[in-house]
């Protein structure tokens, strides 16, 4: 994902989270705001409850690497992807097959 196709401030993420358009299951909360943009943008946020930075890094690794093949650049909607502590105890490929359910919900 490049760089320009993610959130990093905490101002966006705010505007993106104040906006309150959510799906979520046992895995992840996804917050969504509909843009002007031609390109969507995705934020992810692992809490520091799940584990060390090593961990949460990883695990942003992992999302970005699920979302590569969904092509989220091509709608105009932004994403805030929040992580759950479910998110632990299953499978990557669960874990996979979950976020393509939710980002279906919201319409990629």
């Amino acid at each position: 994902m490049k760089k320009e196709n993610r959130v990093k401030s905490t101002r966006e993420f705010d505007e993106i989270l104040r906006h309150r358009k959510s799906v979520g299951s046992d895995s992840y909360v996804i917050y969504t705001k509909t843009k002007k943009e031609p390109h969507a943008r995705v934020g992810i946020s692992v809490p520091k409850k799940l584990g060390n930075a090593v961990f949460r890094n990883k695990t942003k690794r992992q999302i970005r690497t699920m979302l590569r093949p969904l092509r989220l650049q091509d709608s105009k909607v932004d994403h805030i992807i929040i992580v759950r502590k479910k998110y632990l105890g299953r499978s990557f490929q669960d874990n996979q097959k979950d976020l393509e359910k939710l980002l279906k919900q919201v319409k990629i």
